[in-house]
């Protein structure tokens, strides 16, 4: 295609070039974890075919310890493409191949350019297609990722929350469904169920690593593995898991594995579930902490800076915040990956590195503020105890307790005089004649109400 100007300090060539001029979009470069992974991959294919005796022990030698310096994350500023390029990420897989041969141009004593002692496309990229390569990338990256990142920052927050359910079990406080008064629970019982629904999240951070286990690695272009020795990606898939303890595979169907990007999306649906999940969490403990004296005040959040520039001690449960925010950028990021994932034609979906740059940030932001929420705000949690016995004791549904002794209707009424004359339930039970005293006060302790099988089946309602 001609000429082209390359910096005499780059390790990338002519391919790469080309690319950075043609792509002046967003100036967000491929994410490093992604990159890092490809370096991991190029290597496992060298090893693969030196092994399969297709390229000699010297050359596959020099490519795998170039490509491990990448892995290492070395030599990041010689990847300069956009995202926003060519939709099979070609460019980047040009621009990994250019690197690798460069280097090892640099370890072997020859001139940068010199395609000396490997060559970009017959050596580094022997057995291999961007079409198969960077789809195998792009899941190991994400798979790593989740697995050495998110699920680690959840295990943290489960673990901070399961503390929180641990020291506030004895603490009694009112149920709220629907925004109203329920019946009780305690407020360990309710972080016990902030604390299940993360460990839910690392169940599905689990799965989802085992959905990206399948890569695309041997297809070559169309999924043929035209150019590709039949047993390339066992060998390539075998380093793969060892080095990163992921038990990758080769996928059953090449056709499915390059055309199709629905694996990811999947993904992307966890993703989605998770920051559902975590929002909840962050907006219930902003809720319990309002106040400090004119919300719910059952919780008190630490507080970390000063909430107001004209309102002087003002504090705002600014991690909640945060997370709600990351939370709401991950959903928006998963959608993005679920609409690229229908925009592909034929044999190949052509928006992997959007699909690249989408995954990353999200995992990237989730882990962070995972790990942030748990440790700057979970942790320094404390129950404002005489609160929640407060309100508790003023709620109108532990009349819900009186149904068996006196039925719903007469429970319903009680529960209506009592909001409208500002009495006490138990004081117009009493009045009504509906029970005796000892057994009322039996009948209306809140902590009894929280035991499992405290209830006598009936019929039930939110």
């Amino acid at each position: 295609m001609g000429e082209m100007t390359v910096p005499d300090e780059a390790l990338y060539g002519a391919s790469t070039q080309r690319a950075v001029l043609n792509f002046p979009i967003s100036g967000h470069r491929l994410p490093p974890a992604f990159l890092r992974e490809l370096g991991r991959v190029k290597a496992a294919c060298a090893a693969a075919n030196a092994a399969l005796g297709l390229l000699p022990a010297e050359k596959a030698r020099l490519i795998v310890e170039a490509a491990g310096e990448i892995a290492a994350g070395l030599h990041r500023e010689h990847f300069p493409i956009d995202v926003f390029q060519t939709g099979s990420g070609t460019s980047t897989n040009m621009n990994v191949n250019e690197v690798i041969a460069n280097r090892v141009s640099q370890l072997a004593g020859e001139p940068i350019g010199s395609r000396r002692p490997v060559h970009p496309n017959d050596d580094v990229n022997l057995g291999q297609s961007s079409n198969d390569i960077i789809p195998t990338a792009l899941h190991v990256s994400v798979a790593v990722e989740m697995k050495e990142r998110l699920r680690p920052a959840l295990v943290h927050l489960a673990s901070a929350l399961n503390t929180k359910a641990e020291a506030f079990a004895t603490i009694v406080k009112i149920g709220r469904t629907h925004l109203m008064d329920a019946t009780p629970l305690t407020l360990g019982q309710e972080f016990s169920g902030y604390a299940m629904q993360v460990t839910k999240a690392v169940e599905r951070t689990d799965r989802a690593v085992a959905t990206l286990g399948e890569l695309a690695v041997g297809g070559t272009a169309v999924g043929t593995g035209l150019n590709c020795h039949p047993a390339f990606a066992a060998a390539v898939c075998a380093r793969l898991s060892a080095e990163t303890g992921i038990p990758f595979r080769e996928a059953r169907n090449h056709f499915e594995a390059q055309a199709g990007r629905d694996d990811l999306v999947e993904v992307a649906g966890q993703l989605m579930a998770i920051g559902a999940g975590l929002t909840k969490i962050a907006n219930d403990l902003r809720l319990l902490g309002s106040g400090p004296r004119s919300g719910l005040g059952e919780i008190r959040l630490p507080a970390t800076q000063p909430g107001s520039s004209i309102m002087p001690g003002k504090v705002n449960p600014v991690m909640s915040e945060m997370l709600i925010q990351v939370c709401l950028y991950t959903q928006g990021l998963a959608q993005t990956v679920a609409l690229s994932g229908r925009d592909g034609q034929f044999e190949l979906n052509v928006t992997l590195p959007l699909m690249a740059h989408a995954m990353h940030e999200a995992v990237h932001c989730l882990a962070n503020g995972t790990r942030v929420f748990a440790d700057a705000c979970v942790a320094g949690i404390e129950a404002d105890e005489a609160r929640c016995r407060e309100l508790m004791e003023r709620s109108l549904m532990l009349v819900t307790a009186l149904n068996p002794f006196i039925g719903y209707d007469q429970s319903a009424a009680v529960a209506k005089e009592a909001l409208a004359t500002g009495r006490t339930l138990r004081e117009v039970v009493l009045a009504r004649g509906l029970m005796d005293a000892a057994a009322l006060d039996q009948a209306l302790e809140p902590r009894a109400m929280t035991k499992p099988g405290a209830s006598v089946p009936g019929a039930g309602g939110g």
